[in-house]
């Protein structure tokens, strides 16, 4: 019986639903424990190619573990009978209505486990999801049937800008006619007036994917601005944008100290240091490099041309012109850099979770930047590409993990690499 269990070995639930939600599967675990876990993980995963040259730093922590997370999403889909609302006398009660749920995806599946807190969002934010659900309700705004199609609100997006303070709320719709969405959004900024902008994102596909590609401003200007690492940056709907701001300054400032941009020598010719940012998405982290010295010239490079526009407002917004962007598969753009007989001093690379691509990192070598610096959501992957990358001429110089996502297993980690002489 749990009551005879000594104290020790008795979980102590920081969170009510931690048993049944797929999201903080370790916070009910020390967070230094946590930490140590990580920490491990990064120092066994990389011990047969980090050489007594390479530094293993020790992981970046969060000291306070919660409230970080300044994106939520919440599904929603039919709920309970609410009760049956009861008429004047005489009258009969009219039908219950179905309420709406909101809240979490239980572990490996979609079925929502409903919760009106979560210990590692911003606070404003559940709120905010809250308003939305009580207004559907009280409207009969219908949410989305997974399983059947139907239905009209899938979901909602909240984005806080961590420094502005400004509220970003994306309602996800089932169709593109979106009856009183001027009243509704009227409604909810009434209820949150802390809230910036109101935008309508429209998604009819049956998908797993939360966005779709059609955006509609019903309240505000349609975005935020929120700073970072000094400059400001525009997030709209589908910008990508981390989560977590108090960790990606941290994990920045690592990726530009590994950069070492203010030790390396610009050419004989005096033409100044040229750093390429793969997978740009919406030009941070390059950014956050050009604004470093104006004796560096940055190039970021995406494939998607909404994260490029992105970029490029965000250059303009901040006053930075030692910085352009191009639309274009990195591997292909560095592969023509080297026809050209064009060089590149630093590549910053940060690739989805499935890691580089074997083009990718072949045109990487041929390249033959004297440094790369590898930002990675999944070491695993990471480090396969830092054994291709070893094999190409490269040397591991230091390892750096970020705790982004305390509670999680994820680890965000950061590597440097050397060309060898």
């Amino acid at each position: 019986m749990c009551h005879n269990m000594p104290m020790s070995e008795r979980i102590v639930r920081k969170c009510p639903v931690s048993g049944l939600c797929g999201a903080c599967t370790q916070i009910d675990t020390p967070y230094a424990a946590q930490l140590e876990r990580k920490q491990r993980f990064i120092m066994s995963l990389f011990e047969d190619v980090a050489n007594d040259e390479c530094l293993m730093e020790s992981i970046a922590g969060m000291d306070s573990p919660f409230r970080f997370r300044d994106k939520i999403v919440s599904p929603f889909a039919p709920g309970r009978r609410l009760k049956a609302a009861q008429g004047g006398r005489g009258a009969k009660p009219s039908a219950p209505k179905r309420g709406v749920a909101c809240g979490m995806y239980a572990a490996h599946s979609h079925q929502i486990i409903e919760t009106t807190d979560c210990l590692v969002e911003n606070e404003s934010g559940r709120r905010i999801v809250m308003a939305v659900k009580r207004i559907m309700e009280r409207y009969g705004v219908e949410p989305y049937n997974e399983d059947a199609g139907t239905g009209f609100m899938r979901h909602v997006v909240v984005r806080v800008g961590h420094e502005s303070g400004e509220i970003l709320v994306t309602l996800v719709t089932n169709d593109r006619v979106f009856p009183n969405a001027r009243n509704f959004a009227r409604e909810l900024v009434r209820r949150c007036p802390e809230i910036t902008t109101v935008v309508q994102n429209v998604n009819t596909r049956q998908t797993n994917v939360i966005l779709g590609s059609e955006d509609h401003a019903i309240y505000g200007p349609g975005f935020i601005i929120d700073s970072l690492c000094g400059l400001s940056f525009r997030i709209s709907s589908r910008s990508f944008y981390q989560v977590n701001a108090f960790q990606t300054e941290v994990l920045y400032r690592v990726a530009m100290n590994m950069a070492g941009l203010g030790s390396l020598q610009a050419s004989a010719k005096g033409q100044p240091l040229t750093v390429l940012d793969a997978y740009c998405g919406t030009g941070t982290i390059g950014l956050v490099a050009a604004a470093s010295s104006s004796d560096v010239q940055v190039v970021g490079v995406d494939k998607v041309e909404s994260s490029i526009r992105d970029a490029r407002q965000n250059a303009a917004h901040n006053g930075i012109r030692n910085a352009s962007f191009a639309v274009d598969d990195a591997g292909a753009y560095m592969r023509r850099l080297v026809e050209e007989g064009n060089r590149i001093d630093v590549v910053l690379m940060d690739p989805p979770r499935a890691g580089a691509s074997d083009d990718f990192l072949d045109a990487v070598i041929a390249l033959a930047p004297s440094r790369v610096v590898y930002i990675s959501c999944n070491p695993e992957t990471q480090m396969h590409d830092v054994c291709r990358l070893i094999d190409g001429g490269y040397r591991l110089t230091r390892i750096q993990p970020v705790d982004m996502f305390p509670h999680t297993d994820h680890i965000e980690n950061v590597v440097a690499m050397v060309r060898n002489k």
